[in-house]
């Protein structure tokens, strides 16, 4: 196994390692530490990955989650079909953050790609906190925000209440210690205690700190990636360029905590 560094603020690829088969514990704690390294890593070569595969894999890192009100593919309980591009998946965001214990990671693996397009990015959430003056920092320690979940969950008849929780505008992350901005333009409606006129400007601010070039990593898909990011440290968004080309991808996700 071997595990290559791919940009200078996260994400790194692990080379010779096969999933279908049962993998030693020093080569998952191997992986594990990649990830808290790196943010997120990609696994080459699992094109024989079954659904059993993903969610026996998927069990090392916890309780695999069941998404509150998107659907699991049939047979397959906490397996989520990720297709066509949306303005929710082209937003920078976290996963589920409206839930009261946000998900720790999120394993995405490759079933079909289009020609061209469909890259995912990812961005430095610890990057972008340290980027920022000491004096902003201090700040956002204080605070907390209000995340609700989309539309989606009114549609499928969710009460409001359960898919709202308030979080600390800066996570810290339970095995490295590492502080990340924990806010999204996805889930973030205000900052707690704070009107939406308010909290608009700081919040604007902080999600276009996040999105600099030099806090991100763009992933290419290739088929057969299996894609882990942790949560806690990082972002992402779909780049919508695919032109209504098929592009399928197979997401399971990870419990997590409450936040402190």
């Amino acid at each position: 196994m071997e595990i290559r560094q791919l940009a200078g603020a996260l994400g790194a690829e692990v080379l010779g390692l096969d999933l279908t088969s049962e993998i030693f514990d020093t080569e998952f704690a191997s992986v594990r530490d990649a990830l808290h390294g790196n943010g997120v890593i990609c696994i080459r070569g699992q094109e024989a990955m079954t659904p059993e595969d993903q969610l026996a894999f998927a069990a090392k890192w916890g309780e695999v989650s069941i998404h509150p009100y998107v659907p699991s593919i049939e047979g397959y309980p906490g397996i989520m079909k990720i297709y066509d591009p949306n303005p929710i998946t082209q937003t920078w965001h976290s996963d589920s953050t409206h839930m009261r214990e946000p998900h720790a990671y999120t394993l995405l693996l490759a079933r079909v790609l289009p020609e061209v397009g469909g890259d995912t990015m990812f961005a430095s959430a610890t990057r972008a906190f340290e980027s920022l003056s000491p004096g902003l920092q201090e700040l956002l320690r204080s605070l907390s925000a209000v995340h609700e979940g989309t539309s989606l969950a009114a549609d499928a008849g969710l009460d409001h209440e359960a898919v709202v929780a308030v979080h600390p505008m800066v996570r810290v992350h339970p095995d490295t210690g590492a502080e990340a901005l924990f806010v999204n333009g996805n889930y973030v409606t205000r900052i707690d205690r704070w009107t939406l006129e308010e909290s608009r400007p700081l919040l604007e601010h902080l999600y276009g700190v996040i999105g600099r070039y030099e806090n991100t990593y763009r992933h290419r898909w290739c088929s057969g990636d299996l894609v882990i990011w942790d949560n806690r440290l990082t972002q992402h968004a779909v780049v919508g360029d695919v032109a209504g080309e098929e592009r399928v991808l197979h997401r399971v996700t990870i419990a997590g905590s409450a936040l402190v």
